[in-house]
């Protein structure tokens, strides 16, 4: 069995200017497995910098709402919502509400600085 608190992971921002906290990572952690598991943060009335990722990734909304830009496509999203983000498109997310927009980002395979273009 593998746990690790919240707490416990080093905060930092992200090259898309999200807070960021690694759960989950093959390259940090002993556990192996292909995705990497994030905690991020998007402070109210701020955005995501639109980005690209090489590989598929899933938001899961823990507290707060916002609009979920993908591919030309936006849509708003709220916690308890799911946002599943195919390969190779470009992606960024706004807070629209008034506390901390927090989600669960999954990336498979896990996340490397390479598949990540930052616009």
């Amino acid at each position: 069995m593998f746990i690790k608190k919240l707490q416990n992971c080093k905060e930092f921002i992200a090259g898309d200017k999200t807070i960021l906290r690694e759960l989950l990572h093959l390259d940090k952690d002993t556990v192996k497995c292909g995705y990497s598991l994030a905690h991020t943060i998007v402070k109210s009335g701020e955005s995501s910098t639109p980005h690209i990722l090489k590989t598929a990734g899933v938001h899961y909304l823990l507290e707060g709402e916002g609009i979920m830009y993908v591919g030309g496509e936006s849509k708003e999203a709220q916690m308890g919502d799911m946002i599943y983000i195919l390969p190779n498109a470009k992606q960024s997310i706004k807070n629209s509400g008034k506390t901390n927009l927090k989600f669960l980002c999954i990336v498979d395979p896990a996340w490397r600085p390479e598949d990540e273009i930052v616009f």
